[in-house]
């Protein structure tokens, strides 16, 4: 099982059919946690307030998961707290030509958040080693070398300050059933539903050991993957806000320092 702070030990393999995605730490609804859902949010605003004030490092929430698992959910939910001049979301899907025509990270690189800001990558340049794996268009020597870029990409940016968060929102196939069938049912869902989820449901275990396999590779003491059940829309919300709380704070972020001198001679004038 992952730590109480939902982090996986870097370089330990994991075996994600061992981890319940049914699992809210003895919470058993959503009262349970919402007094602490609050503070939490308000904490994460006065987090995120200290970081742009700041302006010389960024935080980079590496989302990923399965089809259904609710990405774009933590965003709305989890994070939508942050101010919208501070944040900002950006969507891997199917490269476009001219992102194909570029090596696999370039178009990852070019939407990394700047000094001040917080991104939101929901799938990633981690798709480069999932997809493609799964789909037999790169093979496991091209996926270990992969591996290595990732791995020495993560470094280049946190070597520029950015404090890169990678979160797996862990999923059973029995819940993404569901949620598929619910798409289909619900016209409000309808226009969610696309016809390769299902085939991409089919590759199901191909999926689960690509992740296995990344999770143990693409790991370190400084950017860990956390590992996140996500069965229970309340309390994935609730996780991923404790994550990104710890992950701000650890930064030790403070406001600039004030010039005194200069500012009593700025309200001197002001009288």
């Amino acid at each position: 099982m992952p730590n109480n702070d939902f982090r996986w030990q870097p370089g330990k393999k994991v075996h994600l059919s061992s981890i319940d995605p049914n699992d809210t730490n003895a919470h058993h609804e959503r009262d349970d946690i919402e007094p602490n859902m609050a503070r939490l949010r308000e904490r994460l605003e006065a987090l995120q307030n200290m970081l742009y004030a700041e302006k010389k490092r960024s935080v980079l929430f590496v989302i990923q998961g399965m089809d259904c698992s609710g990405k774009d959910g933590v965003v709305k939910h989890a994070l939508g707290s942050l101010h919208p001049q501070g944040f900002q979301a950006t969507s891997f899907r199917t490269p476009t030509e001219e992102e194909a025509s570029h090596d696999f990270l370039w178009r990852a690189h070019k939407a990394t958040p700047a000094k001040g800001m917080i991104g939101a990558f929901i799938r990633s340049y981690y798709e480069d080693v999932l997809i493609t794996r799964v789909h037999r268009s790169i093979d496991d020597s091209e996926t270990k070398q992969r591996f290595k870029h990732i791995k020495h990409f993560e470094k280049l940016l946190e070597s520029s300050g950015v404090k890169i968060v990678k979160i797996f929102l862990h999923i059973s196939q029995d819940f993404q059933l569901a949620k598929l069938r619910n798409r289909l049912k619900d016209p409000t869902k309808r226009w969610k539903f696309d016809k390769n989820d299902l085939v991409e449901r089919e590759s199901w275990d191909e999926y689960q050991a690509a992740y296995e396999d990344l999770i143990k590779h693409c790991s370190s003491e400084s950017a860990p993957w956390h590992i996140v059940p996500a069965n229970h829309r309340w309390y994935r919300d609730w996780a991923v806000l404790q994550i990104a709380v710890a992950a701000l704070e650890s930064m030790e972020l403070t406001y600039p320092e004030s010039d005194k001198e200069f500012d009593d001679k700025l309200l001197a004038t002001l009288q």
